[in-house]
């Protein structure tokens, strides 16, 4: 098994450095050498042998039950969006071994495609890796990199404009780490995946701290923050609708408030941008 890929054990072993003696119900006596829960702390609290989980955790057992994944799901303090990808990455193996690397072409159903430049919303489509696959213009005068061929992961760090876009950029990258993971789920020898994982870790340090908690979150609808050049501050809530028949792809459109200040200074930007592509059509 050395040098093949472990995520399950990669998992646990990130998420066991985060649960503080205090959470799990364990006296903290003498001194640790290591930041969170100790391996056999883990076993005594999931029920199964220390052997066993030192054998999960560096890959030289891969196919435990469903309720042992469960038991270290409770150990370990995860919620059910953290528990479900835990279970996924135990039980998945020995399918990806099978199925070995492959990029998908994502692309944007033609119907999806004529609704996203009809809505009067800012709305795109986003693949499985956060990648903009379609958006209208709305979207892309919210933000210029809200546009096909963006990837939204990417423009997070290492776009200082994007950045600034978001009052609070901590959590909004945090939010969006935990959700990539979930989104990825045991899809990991993607090379598209590889190939992003990749570029951020080595180009953005606060990437490569985020992706090392292993924290996952699941990609819902939820309020959105945005201050915004042209317009200021914003208030929109983001709705997520997977489409149906397509392997992960997500229609994802921003809405304000009926009767807000965000309801307004949207309406104004889309004024804005009905004007300036009357104007760029009108110098054709």
């Amino acid at each position: 098994m050395t040098g093949e890929p472990n995520p399950l054990g990669d998992y646990v072993r990130a998420r066991r450095e985060l649960v503080t003696p205090e959470q799990a119900g364990i006296p903290a006596v003498g001194t640790r050498r290591v930041p969170g829960l100790r391996r056999e702390e883990v076993a005594m609290l999931a029920g199964i042998s220390a052997d066993y989980y030192l054998r999960l955790e560096q890959g030289r057992d891969r196919n435990p039950s469903v309720q042992v994944l469960e038991s270290l799901a409770r150990a370990l303090r995860l919620d059910g969006d953290a528990t479900a990808h835990l279970v996924r990455l135990g039980t998945d193996t020995s399918r990806r071994r099978r199925a070995g690397p492959r990029r998908r072409k994502e692309t944007v159903p033609e119907g999806i495609a004529k609704l996203v430049a009809a809505l009067p919303l800012p709305a795109i489509v986003e693949g499985r890796y956060f990648d903009v696959l379609a958006a209208n213009a709305l979207a892309t005068a919210l933000s210029p990199r809200l546009a096909p061929g963006a990837n939204r992961l990417r423009d997070m760090f290492l776009d200082p404009a994007e950045q600034a876009l978001h009052p609070d950029w901590a959590k909004a990258a945090g939010g969006m780490v935990a959700g990539f993971r979930q989104s990825v789920g045991t899809d990991t020898d993607d090379p598209r995946f590889i190939e992003l994982v990749g570029e951020l870790s080595l180009a953005s340090p606060h990437f490569s701290r985020l992706w090392a908690r292993h924290d996952v979150e699941a990609c819902e609808g939820a309020a959105k923050y945005l201050d915004h050049p042209q317009v200021g501050r914003l208030r929109l809530n983001r709705e997520r609708l997977g489409i149906g028949g397509t392997a992960g792809r997500t229609l994802v459109v921003h809405h304000p408030d009926p009767g807000t200040d965000s309801a307004d200074r949207l309406a104004l930007l889309a004024s804005i941008t009905s004007t300036h592509q009357d104007h760029v059509q009108d110098s054709f």
